[in-house]
Parts: structure tokens; sequence; C-alpha cells
């Protein structure tokens, strides 16, 4: 299959950077070239299986545009393949800036001239909802294959699926921690353990602080307070799973902690560095708490830090969950594309699915853990310590669901009133309770987190 993979994207490089004989049609040339090129001709996946004998659009040549926000590289190589297999299909990629992407697409979306299929970010779940169709395979096969397909169902149909699943882990320097006289051995499991490493790796000058062992700058609401209420066993919703469970003791508490780790443990400041992320990679801070696509930050922007990964620290050893994650979506289908277009990006996502070399190839790009459940083992996802980290406990992650940004934003402003505003810790959280509340009124948001397969 590798094999046969590789030739279908080297088959469709050739189409293109090739020179098409007078009077040839784009279709005949591609066609040509498969004919010479080893693609797959037998139904590959699992549940979901890509049959590449069955003709797209009746062998007729057509064309459809996918959207996508970057990444053309990762993109062009999976339309590579399946062209390459239906050399009668021509798919166009469209790159938009991110900050742009989201105002043009429902725009476009809205018409009759919309790209057919279009890269989704759960987080814009309510602006592209109503302009997707779903998708044409049976929900069975995708549960079969697939990770949190049930918290995607709406009324029986599925519209877009996490690809794979990214969360928070530590990220530690291992110049700074052997430095500190230690050792593997001293991975911390608990947050106590976690504190004490944390001083342990802590320089001062005096007063000042030369070397944080922990920075949480800028980030805090993103890596502890939307997610270590699971490992306390609260909810970030209420049982009707609209109502805000923001102004709980799971939340203070783990306030009151990061308030301790930088005011009575004095492993960092809140002044040290606006952005933890950033000072990690400097060389100024030994741990910092990151999701995963740090990982490809640091092999790129930072790639002089020799660092570790270890999986986030729990308060007993027996956590109800971990921690939250967050998928990154499959495609979606244009339900307002003409019927010809729809029916091929139906079909180019339905290989997108079954194809494991390009699940892999998108879990790495993005630093995700694959979702499709075969892959948990996949030898090139272990290799990536911060997904290798991830694979014993990856099911005891929740995903609340694509809940609205004020959650975040809400959170995070009530951490920065407790360290910059002297605002107590309880009026904070109050505050924040009543923003969500107030701004959540009209949303359509109801939270999966009862999906949790070990829900309470």
């Amino acid at each position: 299959m590798k094999k046969k993979m590789f030739a279908a994207m080297m088959a469709a490089v050739l189409a293109v950077t090739g020179l098409t004989g007078c009077g040839s049609s784009a279709s005949e040339q591609k066609a040509q070239d498969q004919a010479q090129a080893d693609v797959p001709t037998e139904p590959f996946g699992d549940a979901v299986k890509y049959d590449p004998s069955v003709a797209i659009n009746d062998g007729k040549d057509i064309t459809v545009e996918l959207w996508e926000w970057g990444s053309d590289d990762l993109f062009q190589k999976v339309i590579d393949g399946y062209t390459a297999i239906h050399p009668n299909v021509t798919i166009k990629l469209v790159n938009n800036p991110w900050e742009d992407y989201w105002t043009k697409l429902p725009l476009a979306l809205d018409g009759e001239k919309g790209p057919a299929i279009f890269n989704v970010h759960n987080s814009y779940h309510e602006n592209l909802i109503n302009y997707m169709a779903p998708l044409d395979i049976p929900l069975e096969d995708l549960q079969a294959d697939f990770t949190g397909v049930d918290a995607h169902v709406i009324d029986g149909n599925v519209y877009y699926i996490d690809y794979g699943m990214m969360t928070g882990s530590v990220y530690y320097n291992k110049a700074m921690w052997e430095a500190a006289g230690l050792t593997e051995n001293d991975i911390p499991k608990t947050w106590d353990e976690f504190r004490e490493v944390a001083k342990k790796l802590t320089i001062k000058d005096g007063d000042k602080l030369v070397q944080a062992g922990l920075n949480f700058n800028d980030d805090f609401h993103q890596n502890y307070l939307l997610g270590l209420n699971y490992q306390m066993g609260e909810n970030l919703f209420k049982e009707d799973g609209k109502t805000p469970n923001i102004d709980s003791d799971a939340m203070k508490k783990t306030m009151q902690m990061l308030v301790d780790m930088y005011e009575v443990d004095g492993v960092g400041s809140k002044d040290f560095g606006e952005k933890g992320a950033d000072s990690f990679g400097q060389g100024q801070s030994a741990m910092v708490i990151q999701w995963g696509h740090y990982y490809n930050t640091l092999k790129t922007t930072w790639s002089n830090i020799d660092f570790g990964v270890f999986e986030i620290p729990t308060f007993d050893g027996n956590p109800y969950a971990y921690n939250r994650y967050n998928g990154e979506s499959t495609f979606g289908v244009n339900k307002n594309a003409p019927a010809d277009q729809q029916a091929v990006a139906q079909d180019f996502v339905k290989y997108f699915l079954a194809n494991d070399e390009a699940q892999v190839e998108f879990n790495l790009a993005m630093s995700t853990f694959p979702a499709k459940k075969s892959l948990a083992s996949n030898e090139k996802i272990l290799e990536n310590p911060s997904l290798k980290v991830l694979a014993e406990h990856i099911d005891h992650y929740i995903w609340p669901g694509p809940m609205p940004s004020t959650v975040e934003t809400s959170l995070k402003k009530a951490g920065q009133d407790v360290f910059f505003n002297g605002v107590d810790i309880d009026s904070a959280f109050a505050e924040a309770q009543a923003n969500i509340e107030k701004d959540m009124k009209n949303s359509s948001f109801v939270s999966v987190e009862n999906l949790y397969a070990y829900a309470e």
C-alpha cells in the first residue's frame, strides 16, 4: 500500500510538471501517467473503505476547489494521490490566511460558487454547520474506525470528525534538568512532585529570578484552568450542558495552585517574560505546559533547545480524566455546491479517511494523536515524543465540544485580574461565570462531556 500510494503521488506530480502533447486534454495526459504508474487498484482502509476502481463523475472531466488556511504541501500530497487514481478530476487548492479564512469562507459558502471542499476548525462550528452536507459514510463505520465520533453526531448525521487530538503536555529543558541533578526517575507524576521539581529547576541571584523552574505566563487559562478541573471530577459545564461551571471549587483550587507556585514556591513570576512559550524557547525557563503544536514550534523556531516531554501530572495519580483535548477536523462538504461537485467532495473525504498514510502525515504535521484507532501504535506516530507520552491514557482526555471563545477569554481575564489587578480569586471567578453566562445566552452550544467514555 505504501509503495502504491507513493507512486500515486509521484504520478500526479509528473502529470502536473510534464509536457502534454498537442491536442491532448489534461485528463488524457493524467490517464497516460496513471497507466504508467502503480496506483492502487484494490480497496483499502478498515471499516471506512475506499474503492479506487469506482469511476468518479462517470469519467468526465470535473474541477472542484479545496479551501484551506495553510500547509499547502500537506494538502497537495493528498490531492495528488487522489487525482492520480482519478485523472479526470482536478482539485484546485486555494490558500487563505487564517485571519481572512473565517470571513471569506462563510460568504463563499452562502452562494453557488463556493468551494466544494473546505478545511474545518471546530471553533467555527456555528459559523459553518448550516452550509455543510452530512458525510455520505455509514455512522457505524466512522465509529468503528475513529475515536470521538459520537460527539459529532447531529440528528443522526455527521458533518465532520476529528482526524487527530491535541492536548497539553509538559516540555522540559534537558540541559537544565541535568544541571539540577535530575534524571528520568524524577519525572513527576503528581502536582506535589511537580512543584518540588520546579523548585530544583529555579535559579535566583538574590531576589532576582534568573531561571524560572516553570513559566505559565499568557496561557495558564488554556493549559491549567481549562483542564485540571477534570482531574478533580468536575466538568466545564453543568448537567444541562449549557450552563458554565466556572465559579467552582475545582477552578478556584487550580487558580490558587498557580498563585502559590509563583508567590509561595517562587518558581516563576508574572513579570518573567510575557509568554511562557517564548521564555522556554529562549532558554530562560525550564518547564512549560503546551499543546502538541509546540513540538513543531520548538523543532523549527528554537531548534537549539534540547527538550523532553512528559505527561501532565495529576493530583492523586488516578484522575477522572487527565485534561481536555481539542480535535483537528476533517474536511467539510459544501451543501450548496452543484451535485456533481458534492459527489467528488464526498468521495475525496472518504479517500482521506481510509488512507492511513495521509492520516499519519497530517497528524505528524499538526502534532496530534491519531483519532484513527488502528494508528495508535504506529511507529512514526510514537517517534514523536509529544505524541508518545499520550498513548497510554489518550482515552482519558475529554473534548467538551466546540465551546464559544468567551469561555477562554473570560478565564484569561479572571487570571490576569488575580495576578495583576489584586482581585481575589472568588470575585474573579464569579465575574467570569457571569460574563460567560451573558455571552452564551443566545448560543446553541451544548457540551458533549456526557459522551466521555468514563463519564460518571
